[in-house]
């Protein structure tokens, strides 16, 4: 099962748009059922099985506005990186990849503090 990260971003004229990724694949759109459907017919039907969560993206006790914040400037560094054909110094790789899976150790707890309100 593939795994799909939706990021909010802005666009180039600075309005909020989304960046859905699942390994080398990415794409984006204005709401995040665009950017998951261009993603989606990247990665084909048969690739893709999955149970989406969609959550605000809002700080809360389980992923902080500063480590929001964080995640988001690294974000736009690697893609500049990106764009140029290079990659983030080791140091900032790290704290990205530590973000990343920080905001996944969130997303999971979210929805199990979901399950447990008989929410989900």
């Amino acid at each position: 099962m593939a795994t799909v990260a939706i990021l909010p971003i802005s666009d180039s004229s600075g309005e909020r748009a989304y960046r859905a990724i699942s390994g080398d694949k990415h794409s984006t759109g204005k709401t995040v059922g665009q950017a998951l459907d261009a993603l989606t017919a990247q990665l084909g039907e048969v690739e893709f099985r999955a149970l989406l969560l969609i959550q605000s993206c809002r700080p809360d006790p389980f992923f902080s506005a500063e480590q929001q914040g964080r995640l988001s400037e690294l974000m736009d560094v690697w893609r500049a990186a990106r764009d140029q054909g290079q990659e983030l110094p080791i140091e900032q790789q790290d704290e990205l990849n530590a973000l990343v899976e920080a905001e996944l150790r969130a997303a999971t707890a979210r929805t199990a503090a979901l399950i447990q309100q008989g929410n989900l």
